[in-house]
């Protein structure tokens, strides 16, 4: 029998259908709270049903039997990041609540490394599982960068959209796809991005400190990708060089 018709796999579906209900309750709970204006809403109830539709699938495709408790966390970090994107999208229409932009932010940073040790000692590490927290991580930087930008300029998005410009990259040259080895220093960078941008978007140190500290990030996140660049052209070369063997055989005997 498929998996996606067991008991199992329906149980694993709701769990995606209970996180977008939470995310709901949460942006209730903001827009009460601060009087969230249509963009907040909107902004918020879009990504809800995006990341339902987008996991469910996901799970549909996989060979998951339960949902885990490290997708658990992941999923309550998208909550909370759905809840900062929503109030990212109605700073654009009104004075953003700062004080509630920034806790939000920081529960989902610190849970960030809370996820993979979860997943660890329970013994329940997949592929879905690195993707999610991958996915929502990236996303949430998106939002911070856009956020931040709003102060300090548009090349602050930059930082946000590196991640998205070379997945587009690499539909254009494959080689970019491959695997790259665990590196501590990508890891810090990658961690660096949030907290800087945390800091720069809670506006407490002076314009010229609050440039400083973004400049930093995207500095350091352009030598990550530069060296990881580096890295795949020189591991592909030899497949790249195969790729063109016959074409340069044509050429000679012609």
């Amino acid at each position: 029998m498929a998996l996606n018709n067991t008991y199992e796999a329906r149980l694993v579906q709701q769990e995606t259908a209970v996180g977008a209900g939470v995310q709901i309750l949460l942006l209730a709970l903001l827009g009460s709270a601060i009087g969230m204006g249509p963009a907040g809403w909107v902004t918020g109830l879009v990504f809800a049903v995006a990341t339902w539709a987008v996991l469910s699938r996901a799970l549909h495709r996989s060979s998951l039997r339960t949902f885990g408790p490290a997708n658990r966390v992941t999923l309550g970090r998208a909550t909370l990041v759905g809840g900062v994107t929503a109030l990212v999208a109605d700073s654009f229409e009104s004075a953003p609540p700062v004080t509630l932009l920034v806790g939000l932010t920081a529960v989902a940073l610190i849970l960030d490394g809370v996820d993979g040790k979860v997943a660890r000692r329970t013994g329940t590490s997949t592929a879905l599982g690195a993707r999610f927290d991958m996915e929502v991580d990236a996303f949430l930087i998106l939002v911070l960068s856009v956020y931040v930008s709003m102060q300090l300029g548009p090349w602050v998005v930059l930082i946000g959209g590196m991640r998205y410009a070379f997945v587009a990259a690499a539909r254009v040259a494959p080689w970019l796809n491959g695997s790259l080895p665990p590196s501590f220093a990508r890891k810090t960078v990658a961690a660096l991005q949030g907290v800087c941008l945390l800091l720069a978007g809670a506006d407490l140190l002076p314009y010229a400190a609050n440039f400083a500290v973004a400049l930093l990030a995207l500095s350091t996140l352009v030598w990550s990708f530069g060296r990881d660049v580096l890295w795949l052209w020189r591991t592909s070369r030899p497949a790249r060089e195969e790729e063109r063997l016959p074409a340069e055989k044509v050429l000679e005997l012609a």
